[in-house]
């Protein structure tokens, strides 16, 4: 693997965390309302709220990314995480994660969050090999029979 550095959030990156983010959601999902928020203003959406974002750089080219939601003073959630697909299997996105994890630490994290979809197996299988473990959703399906008001 070509040499490559973590860096912290510029933003000059901006562009480049909304193009590796929408590059992973448009494969396996649409973007929804909130993405497209949060990628089109990262610096107000992570940063000024209080979180963080790293990137992995090779050559001066952002090939990952990984950003840092804060809930609470004590609360975050890692999300919009990415690498590009011709920089996987080389480690960067445990490499990023160890990072983000240690980037929370110093702000004051005791508790740290992942929201993923269970189609993403590689990442689920990364956030338990670094001891995040999995906590089922409690998720309400409704419905009703629309033919009782027609």
């Amino acid at each position: 693997m070509q040499k490559y550095e973590i860096v912290g959030f510029s933003p000059q990156y901006s562009e480049a965390f909304k193009e590796l983010n929408l590059e992973w959601i448009e494969e396996f999902f649409e973007p929804e309302e909130i993405d497209h928020k949060m990628l089109a203003s990262p610096q107000q959406s992570f940063i000024d709220s209080g979180g963080a974002i790293i990137f992995a750089m090779v050559e001066d080219i952002a090939v990952g990314c990984c950003g840092l939601l804060k809930h609470s003073d004590t609360t975050y959630e890692i999300s919009k995480m990415a690498v590009t697909p011709s920089y996987q299997d080389l480690g960067l996105g445990r490499v990023m994660l160890r990072q983000i994890l240690q980037v929370a630490k110093g702000l004051g994290a005791t508790q740290i969050e992942i929201m993923s979809n269970t189609i993403l197996e590689p990442a689920i299988g990364l956030y338990k090999s670094v001891g995040f473990v999995e906590i089922p959703l409690k998720v309400m399906r409704m419905h009703v029979e629309i033919s009782r008001y027609v």
